[in-house]
């Protein structure tokens, strides 16, 4: 098989799915998200009925963590400017979960096989983190702007309110509560 075939089927192949990390097209639109990834939306309402997290908390927290990149990292850090020394965390995937707490969420979960690239694998983990921010913390599942501090500071963090020194992580959090509320009015507006 000659070489310019061969790239032709690894391509189809992708395309159909296997290795499909590119962030959807409209990055601004629930509506365009879902119609162009259902198996986005299938992944969400299924964390949604399992976790009582909302689809637009969610997309909202999705967003700014990866831009529903599958497989995201944080980026390289370098000593002098030239000499890579890895990466700023060991975030990964659509949810940027990191290592310690993935491990925490396969072993209360028993889920051994889940991935951080796999949206439906990363929705349940945020599912999971938010539903334990909500029982631990008292934090509503539908208040995106508190799950989102309490995601990205901890819940240990969050209840020393450690936010308080980071203006522009209150700012990003701001933010991800006006996308959840956008999010929400749009997903209702194309589901009519």
């Amino acid at each position: 098989m000659n070489r310019l075939l061969k790239l032709a089927i690894v391509g189809l192949v992708a395309s159909c799915g296997g290795g499909n990390y590119k962030a959807p097209r409209n990055l601004d639109n629930a509506c365009a998200i879902v119609a162009e990834r259902p198996a986005y939306y299938r992944a969400m309402k299924s964390t949604e009925r399992k976790w009582g997290v909302p689809v637009a908390v969610q997309m909202a927290a999705i967003h700014q963590e990866s831009k529903f990149i599958g497989d995201a990292r944080t980026p390289h850090q370098y000593a002098l400017g030239v000499i890579p020394i890895g990466r700023q965390s060991s975030a990964y995937g659509y949810s940027q979960a990191l290592d310690g707490t993935w491990e925490e969420y396969l072993r209360e979960t028993g889920k051994r096989r889940a991935q951080r690239d796999d949206i439906r694998d990363a929705t349940d983990f945020m599912g999971w983190y938010m539903h334990n921010s909500t029982r631990i913390l008292g934090i509503s599942k539908q208040d995106a702007t508190s799950q989102y501090l309490a995601y990205h500071e901890g819940r240990s963090g969050f209840a020393r309110q450690s936010y308080l020194n980071k203006s522009w992580l209150v700012r990003v959090a701001g933010q991800v509560g006006q996308r959840a509320n956008m999010y929400r009015a749009q997903l209702a507006s194309c589901r009519k």
